[in-house]
């Protein structure tokens, strides 16, 4: 069997069990606790912050963890916006259509509850976000702008840097949560970053947001005023060790990997395109993370194009995982301009970092597949 749904979720990775161990027998100390057992699951902790800050560019005290990557860009989008309402009155969002929908559904809550007016910034069709468009749609009451460093499903990435300078003043929160272990994290010239561990080779449940010193941030969660009053809950000593180990390396073999896989990717993408007449590529062709091919085959049924893949023994999805059960189409594809039907018959192939292979039998195995369904 191939697993090519990596944007899904990767497997914990050796190294990264072996980190968090200890931290699930021996070292089960409560950080708050003020002993020696709780002193040193507070050390642990913290040497496991500097360790995410680092990677990230940011400051020790600038990173608070979190669940995962729904919860990071809930507390980002949310926490900001409402700070922003509550010192300045603001009540404006900036984001795009093609944004994950924790980060969709935080700025319909804002809508919703409190008020809030929400400026979705139109894409191309590969989802490039132009920085004009940003910067148009920036004014006084503007709280947030919030727009991916990658996108989930078809794998564009964004100009950060040209993004954030459209934004001007106003705060800059980047959901990095496919970006990150593909592209540096470092320099963006963000405020508020999000990862999530599991697309890393930790485990689920485990997650970062990183907010600058000068952003406020209005708490989602109150009681004990952990994570400096900014994520009450006692914290996963164990989530944040191995998410920071598992941030460390992929940092540390990104360029390489990078190389490898993208050249892998194009091999694929080059072949199914020769042999699927239907088959168009999604998303931008250059601007792309480097694990990511997504195909639209016009004319076939997609979840049947999956089931012939798995039976060939290739797994891989539709799209975010996060939209399992709906039969709706994907909400990034309708922003591209696909059409509905078409949208419905996406295919999305997500590389692990440590991919080395050819990939002509997953080609070859595609083209079956949508042969197959199309008799």
């Amino acid at each position: 069997m191939l697993y090519l749904d990596n944007a899904a979720t990767t497997p914990v990775r050796p190294e990264v069990r072996e980190a968090m161990a200890p931290f699930l027998a021996h070292e089960f100390g409560n950080p708050s606790s003020h002993h020696t057992v709780g002193e040193r699951a507070s050390s642990a902790l913290e040497d496991a912050r500097a360790r995410v800050a680092a990677v990230l560019g940011m400051r020790r005290s600038d990173v608070v963890f979190t669940s995962g990557g729904t919860e990071a860009n809930n507390l980002a989008v949310k926490g900001i916006a409402l700070a922003a309402l509550l010192e300045r009155g603001a009540r404006h969002l900036v984001t795009t259509p093609i944004e994950h929908s924790s980060v969709l559904e935080s700025a319909r809550y804002l809508e919703r509850m409190h008020g809030f007016t929400v400026s979705s910034v139109p894409v191309s069709g590969t989802g490039v976000v132009s920085a004009d468009a940003v910067a148009s749609a920036v004014h006084d009451d503007t709280a947030l702008v919030s727009i991916a460093y990658a996108n989930n499903e078809v794998g564009t990435v964004q100009d950060l840097p040209a993004l954030r300078a459209a934004a001007g003043r106003v705060p800059f929160h980047t959901d990095a949560v496919q970006a990150a272990g593909w592209l540096p994290l470092a320099g963006l010239g963000v405020d508020a970053v999000s990862i999530s561990g599991h697309k890393l080779g930790a485990p689920k449940g485990t997650g970062a947001l990183a907010v600058r010193g000068r952003v406020p941030l209005e708490p989602l969660l109150h009681g004990g005023g952990q994570e400096r009053g900014r994520r009450s809950g006692t914290e996963s000593v164990a989530g944040a060790v191995a998410l920071a180990t598992a941030l460390e390396l992929a940092a540390a073999a990104q360029a390489a990997d990078a190389a490898r896989v993208r050249a892998r990717r194009d091999e694929l993408v080059a072949r199914v395109l020769s042999l699927v007449p239907s088959a168009r590529l999604t998303g931008d062709p250059v601007r792309r993370l480097p694990g990511t091919a997504s195909f639209t085959f016009e004319g076939v049924n997609g979840e049947a194009v999956l089931l012939e893949l798995e039976r060939r023994g290739v797994i891989s999805s539709s799209g975010s995982a996060c939209a399992a059960g709906r039969t709706d189409p994907s909400h990034v594809l309708l922003a591209l301009g696909i059409a509905r039907d078409v949208a419905q018959t996406a295919l999305r192939l997500t590389l692990p970092h440590h991919w080395a292979d050819h990939l002509s039998p997953v080609a070859d195995a595609i083209a079956a597949s949508v042969a197959a369904v199309g008799r």
